[in-house]
C-alpha cells in the first residue's frame, strides 16, 4: 500500500550543484538536505519541501523534462513571483484552472516547475 510521496527527483547535468543551490535553495527557498555519505560521490543535491524532498540527480546524457514536472504549493505566491522576476527568471502564468493561481518556471537546466496557490 502506497502511503505518500517521499521525494521527487529531477535530472541535471554534471556540475549542476551550485546552480541547483542558487535556484532551489535561494530563489525558491528550499532547505538543503545533506546526502548520505556514499551517495555524495554521484553528484547532485537534495532539498526538503515540507515532509517531502526534491532530489536533483546527475544524469549522463541529460535532457530536461519539459512536460513532466513537480508542482509546489506556495505560501506568499506574489512575493515568490516578485523574487523570481527580480532574479530575471521567466514566469509563465496560467489561469486555466478555476480557484487556482499557477505559473510555470524552468530550473537552470530546463526542467519544468509548477508553482500553485489555492484561491479558496
Amino acid at each position: 500500500m502506497l502511503l505518500g510521496i517521499d521525494h521527487v527527483q529531477l535530472a541535471a547535468p554534471a556540475g549542476c550543484e551550485e546552480a541547483a543551490r542558487n535556484f532551489f535553495g535561494e530563489a525558491l527557498g528550499l532547505e538543503e538536505v545533506e546526502k548520505p555519505g556514499e551517495l555524495r560521490t554521484r553528484g547532485g543535491v537534495w532539498f526538503r519541501c515540507g515532509n517531502q524532498q526534491l532530489h536533483i540527480g546527475v544524469e549522463e546524457g541529460f535532457s530536461p523534462a519539459r512536460k513532466a514536472h513537480p508542482a509546489f504549493h506556495v505560501a506568499g505566491y506574489d512575493a515568490l513571483l516578485a523574487r523570481l522576476r527580480q532574479d530575471e527568471i521567466e514566469i509563465v502564468e496560467d489561469d486555466t484552472i478555476p480557484d487556482l493561481r499557477r505559473s510555470f518556471v524552468s530550473d537552470p537546466f530546463g526542467n519544468r516547475i509548477e508553482l500553485l496557490e489555492s484561491l479558496t
